[in-house]
């Protein structure tokens, strides 16, 4: 059960970062959402790596990490799918 509340909290990040970040993505909805859940657990390695604790449960921190991650992935993903078009 871990894993799926791990994924709603990837999903409540991912819909942070698009607010902070809005406009129009090329993969749309679900792509967004996917990138949210990936910000989360690259938010979490970073934070592990900074030694910012450990990712034991859902603090304001750890949300924190993963709405950067979710925010660093949207960017890069622009980024990269801007160049294509």
């Amino acid at each position: 059960m871990d894993w799926l509340s791990w994924v709603i909290f990837g999903l409540l990040a991912g819909a942070v970062a698009k607010m902070l970040m809005p406009g129009r993505d090329p993969g749309g909805c679900i792509l967004t959402i996917l990138l949210g859940i990936a910000g989360s657990v690259v938010g979490g390695l970073i934070g592990a790596q900074f030694h910012w604790g450990r990712v034991r449960g859902f603090d304001i921190r750890s949300f924190g990490l993963a709405v950067l991650g979710s925010l660093a992935l949207l960017i890069v993903y622009r980024i990269i799918a801007g160049r294509s078009e």
